[in-house]
């Protein structure tokens, strides 16, 4: 191999370009994963457009929590962008990382301001969405391969 190719080939963006030419992992595990994003995401919707509504039962969880009108609309429309981003190829793994952070929040907010035993749901998503993070990280290299290139 010359040192022309051996250069070209190092760069951030050719090995991004490398590794996204390979694609996502493929198995089982995989079929498994793209599976939960698609629910996940759906569930999200639904958690997001319930909060975005001002649904009666989303106003009464953040009165309860003590928190405004406002942060449920924020919440709400963090939980929309990232469920319309887990279905997005290429924004599915940053999607995943920051659906992990949120479901991390609400696994806290459970334990010190509603219901201690509803904290378990959230903490199991937060292992899901480091899962599928980490199936995807060929996309998030990518992207972020892209990103670099812009600025």
């Amino acid at each position: 191999m010359s040192t022309t190719t051996r250069t070209a080939t190092s760069t951030p963006a050719a090995s991004a370009a490398a590794t996204s030419a390979a694609g996502p992992k493929r198995g089982p595990g995989a079929v498994m994963l793209t599976g939960a994003r698609y629910l996940l995401a759906l569930f999200f919707a639904f958690s997001a457009f319930a909060k975005l509504i001002a649904h009666e039962s989303a106003v009464e969880s953040f009165d309860r929590m003590g928190w405004g009108a406002g942060a449920m609309y924020a919440i709400g429309g963090l939980e929309m962008a990232g469920a319309v981003a887990l279905l997005i190829p290429l924004l599915s793994g940053v999607a995943a990382i920051a659906l992990a952070a949120l479901s991390a929040g609400a696994s806290i907010v459970q334990l010190t301001l509603l219901d201690p035993p509803l904290a378990v749901m959230p903490a199991l998503l937060v292992v899901v969405f480091a899962l599928i993070a980490r199936n995807r990280h060929d996309r998030t290299a990518r992207l972020l391969a892209l990103l670099g290139r812009r600025a």
